[in-house]
């Protein structure tokens, strides 16, 4: 299915989001284009502020797929946005996180993000649309440590989110996909979340109906696991300026 940096849905407008199954492809398209020229009728004003917010602030990045975009629910219960709440005016949090993105769409992504942005700080939430498609493992590895290879040559700072797929693709695919989180974190040294729904994804009253994507109950607690990992990384940064 395609992919639009921009969507509105009933429930959601989000920057890198994607629309929901339940509109035709005329109808997205159409909604595209109406969206596009809301954008650029947007007062300068608006983007005024944010460039100024961005050179008074440290810039994170989110690099993510559908469980960082808020798919199915309010892009302001989503955990990325809880997080730019918790960390106030300390960071200006990007996320460029696409429903339905995979680790080859992300590595076409973040060079140039990386080049806008000068992240302080990566976070990496790919693999799961990779895992769920059977790509291959070496693949799915090759291209984890792109990103983290890409990321490293701006930043020390990065965060790499570990995901697990149902076991249905087999013991030994689905082990070695959990396994490849650690493995890369460890050659490269940095922070790593072991399974980043953990207490969600087996737990029904916090998944969507569809089984797949957490529910706006499910975000506080995604947040909660992500920061143990992600806080010593803003007390780094933090201390640095000391």
């Amino acid at each position: 299915m395609s992919r639009h940096r921009l969507n509105y849905t009933p429930n959601q407008f989000a920057v890198n989001g994607r629309n929901t199954p339940f509109f035709s492809f005329l109808s997205r398209s159409l909604v595209l284009f109406a969206l596009l020229g809301f954008v650029s009728l947007l007062p300068t004003s608006m983007q005024v502020r944010a460039d100024h917010h961005a050179k008074d602030t440290r810039n994170l990045l989110v690099l993510g797929d559908s469980l960082s975009a808020a798919y199915g629910i309010q892009i302001q219960e989503g955990w990325v946005y809880q997080l730019s709440l918790k960390l106030k005016d300390s960071y200006r949090v990007i996320n460029a996180s696409i429903s339905g993105e995979t680790t080859d769409g992300g590595l076409r992504s973040l060079p140039g993000l990386l080049e806008k942005y000068h992240p302080e700080i990566v976070i990496i939430e790919l693999g799961a649309n990779d895992g769920l498609r059977g790509f291959p493992i070496d693949v799915i590895e090759k291209n984890l440590r792109q990103l983290v290879t890409l990321s490293k040559a701006i930043t020390d700072k990065v965060l790499l989110l570990g995901i697990h797929i149902p076991p249905n693709y087999g013991k030994a695919y689905t082990e070695a996909f959990h396994k490849l989180f650690e493995k890369i974190a460890n050659e490269h040294s940095i922070a790593r979340v072991p399974f980043f729904l953990d207490g969600v994804a087996t737990d029904k009253s916090l998944m969507q109906d569809d089984g797949l994507h957490p529910n706006a109950k499910a975000q506080p607690i995604i947040l909660d696991t992500v920061w143990p990992a992600l806080e010593p990384l803003l007390t780094a940064e933090l201390a640095a300026d000391d």
